[in-house]
């Protein structure tokens, strides 16, 4: 079944994350605004913004190995030719739509963890997005692994963030759930109205408590919007729930760009981009969604972040198979790659080249990991220790500098 036909609603109740989305609607913009003035994130913390192509993104049209004849006999109406391509190096390049990122790799800041993926891969969405949420390849899990971080690491539920209209299920912690902001919600009314009730956060000498206090909080607000409004406001038409509406995921980094100016307390922030289900029609469709995350990715990485570290990471559920089918599209696959960007980032190729040859029926093998690019950027960027949230036995990459 496509993922269009299912919502990303039904997705958390299967899932189980119910309760703990619930449980994130007790924070939200206003206390993250007071915390950012009382309790702001300290110097040199860097942050992790994690992004998710929900669908299942064919990675061999986007690290697209141009040079390889198995990969143009194999999808001869899908394949880019070399020249179509934006050369990264070793036979591969970027897809035609993804010119902003491709200046991130000539500095040196993106990385591409090749053929990426788990053990005993399932073509599910829901089940294979649950193993990357989770970090679980075993079993289902109810509890995601930065929510596991967050157990680990001082139970505050602002120190991870979705700007998607519900909790995706790596957000939720047995002991700690993380915050659920939605993009509107703080738009305050205009003209004469809104100067009356701008008017209404002075308090006056002499007022009685409960009236001053009622001032402060008109104040607040006003505070509130006057820091995160802006980028809420310009969100019309993008409400960031994966279904790869133009400008959403746009409009969610456009918000943690500035959370992170205003120092929230946030270490992580989870966003998404949906639409990667390309079972037909698959080239335009992907190239335009691949488009729309360049243009965010890039924009949200040379933008105002200041000197703070920020990581990126890209990732979907799985790739798409090799082979292209009769509807000038690809099926549910296994391995793809990880996009890892930023001004911590040592930019290059992680992981080998999977084979285009040698398949497990049909599939792409796995090379890497996906939990030990977890365990790298645990450590890297948030300065944990990776084993309470994802076991013994996990090796980090050479991805950050």
């Amino acid at each position: 079944m496509a993922l269009n036909a299912l919502t990303r609603r039904r997705f958390l109740t299967w899932a189980g994350m119910g309760t703990a989305a619930a449980a994130a609607a007790s924070v939200g913009w206003m206390e993250l605004a007071d915390r950012a003035r009382t309790t702001p994130l300290p110097p040199g913390a860097p942050v992790l913004v994690l992004v998710t192509m929900y669908g299942g993104n064919d990675g061999l049209n986007t690290v697209v190995p141009a040079a390889d004849g198995a990969y143009q006999s194999a999808r001869p109406d899908l394949a880019y030719d070399q020249g179509e391509v934006l050369d990264v190096g070793e036979g591969l390049g970027l897809n035609p739509g993804m010119t902003g990122l491709k200046k991130e790799w000539d500095a040196g800041r993106l990385a591409i963890v090749r053929g990426v993926g788990y053990p005993k891969p399932d073509h599910s969405h829901f089940r294979s997005m649950d193993i990357w949420q989770t970090a679980d390849p075993a079993s289902p899990s109810s509890t995601g692994w930065i929510g596991r971080w967050l157990d680990a690491n001082g139970r505050d539920p602002l120190a991870a963030i979705s700007l998607e209209p519900v909790l995706p299920p790596l957000l939720s912690g047995a002991t700690t759930t993380g915050a659920a902001l939605p993009l509107r919600g703080l738009t305050l009314p205009g003209g004469t109205l809104g100067t009356a009730f701008a008017a209404m956060g002075a308090a006056g000498p002499g007022e009685p408590e409960l009236q001053a206090a009622a001032a402060r909080s008109v104040a607040d607000l006003h505070r509130t919007v006057g820091t995160f409004g802006a980028a809420v406001e310009g969100s019309d038409g993008a409400d960031g729930n994966g279904d790869g509406k133009t400008g959403a995921l746009k409009a969610q980094l456009d918000v943690v760009a500035r959370c992170i100016a205003a120092g929230a307390p946030t270490r992580v922030y989870s966003v998404s981009l949906g639409g990667f289900d390309t079972h037909a029609d698959e080239r335009d469709t992907q190239q335009r969604l691949l488009t729309e995350l360049d243009g965010a990715l890039s924009g949200f990485l040379t933008g105002t972040t200041g000197d703070r570290q920020v990581v990126v990471m890209a990732y979907s559920e799985f790739g798409r198979r090799v082979v292209a089918n009769a509807n000038e599209g690809t099926d549910h696959g296994t391995a793809g790659p990880v996009l890892v960007a930023g001004n911590g980032v040592r930019g290059g190729f992680v992981g080998e080249q999977p084979s285009l040859t040698d398949l497990d029926d049909g599939d792409l093998k796995a090379g890497v990991d996906f939990r030990d690019v977890y365990a790298t950027l645990l450590t890297g960027v948030l300065t944990s220790d990776p084993e309470p949230v994802l076991g013994p036995g996990r090796r980090e990459l050479p991805l950050l500098a």
